[in-house]
């Protein structure tokens, strides 16, 4: 334990592959070459757009252990969430695997739960190998916090667009490939912080405030600065929440906005008319593609994800409550380190 929130490891635990899987509008946008899986229909052959968000989740886990080479029987846990209620789109798409799992929610920061909790049971000696997945899907999202597509509705300025996509990642204990090894030396784990803003359709500023919160917490509790980290990616505040971080951050003698970046800025870059991505497949899948190669090249050498979620349901929403906010973060180091 290193400060009040923070764990440094004391074996090395990595991420030994990843996998990620997208929609046509993620693919098309500015990372589409990085992705693994592409697919054209977003319904993805189903009937429905919860089972296709589950279809995501398992074409994320069959090209995870096609990309490492290693059965089903290799893995001893699965950690992973999505947005629905109950979990479905994991329950529904994991179950073919027969593998001992966690369900997580911790809305869209789920990604950084799932990493958090896998190393620290592979660092624990609990397990040589754990899959942590996360993912979301934009039709069922709206479909479940907003209105179903068929209303028409217009979007804010300060929302954000739900990612539909998987991203999938095996945490071992040794490396699948020395050449190719990115080390989770750490991570800090979020406290709920709430300032009272009680517009779902703004959800970077929910969630801003979490984010400052657990940046804060990992330097004062690694004893470092800014200059400790190549990088620092949140996962979804958007252009507006990002914005807000950067600016609370000032207030508390941090000013990283120089080495700040979101996933959901980055996923579409200025192709939607809102704010930039969220859901639990923005961070997941951003992280699988862009953040990894830079590390796997060198590119950084230490990156902190941070990963952001909004910890509300239509029914708090609905009975006037406040939309708190929560963030994971997870410290990874290139192979140059």
């Amino acid at each position: 334990m290193t400060g009040k929130q923070s764990l440094l490891f004391d074996k090395d635990v990595y991420v030994r592959c990843t996998a990620t899987v997208v929609g046509k509008k993620e693919a098309d946008g500015p990372l589409g070459e990085m992705f693994d899986v592409a697919v054209e229909d977003d319904m993805f052959g189903k009937k429905s757009w919860e089972e296709a968000e589950s279809h995501i989740q398992e074409m994320a886990v069959d090209k995870l252990l096609i990309k490492s080479g290693m059965a089903v029987s290799d893995i001893d846990y699965i950690y992973a969430g999505d947005l629905l209620g109950q979990l479905i789109a994991t329950s529904f798409g994991l179950m073919k695997y027969e593998v001992p799992m966690f369900g997580l929610y911790g809305a869209c920061s789920t990604m950084g739960e799932a990493l958090s909790l896998g190393a620290m049971c592979v660092n624990a000696g609990y397990a040589q190998n754990v899959i942590a997945i996360a993912s979301s899907h934009f039709a069922s999202a709206e479909k479940q916090f907003r209105y179903p597509l068929e209303y028409g509705n217009q979007r804010p300025i300060a929302s954000t667009w739900t990612v539909t996509g998987a991203g999938a990642y095996i945490v071992g204990d040794k490396p699948l490939d020395k050449k190719k090894c990115v080390l989770i030396k750490g991570i800090t784990t979020g406290k709920i912080v709430d300032y009272g803003v009680k517009d779902s359709m703004n959800m970077g500023a929910c969630m801003a405030p979490a984010a400052a919160d657990l940046i804060e917490a990992n330097f004062k509790d690694l004893d470092v600065d800014k200059d400790y980290y190549d990088a620092i990616f949140t996962g979804d505040l958007g252009e507006i929440g990002n914005r807000i971080l950067s600016e609370l951050l000032k207030e508390k003698g941090i000013d990283i906005a120089d080495k700040l970046y979101d996933c959901g800025m980055l996923i579409y870059e200025g192709e939607t008319k809102c704010s930039g991505g969220s859901g639990c497949g923005c961070s997941a899948v951003v992280l699988g593609s862009c953040i990894m190669d830079r590390l796997i090249r060198g590119e950084y050498k230490r990156v902190l994800f941070v990963t952001t979620g909004a910890l509300l349901s239509t029914v708090s929403y609905n009975e006037g409550k406040s939309v708190p906010g929560i963030a994971h973060g997870v410290i990874l180091e290139g192979k140059e380190s």
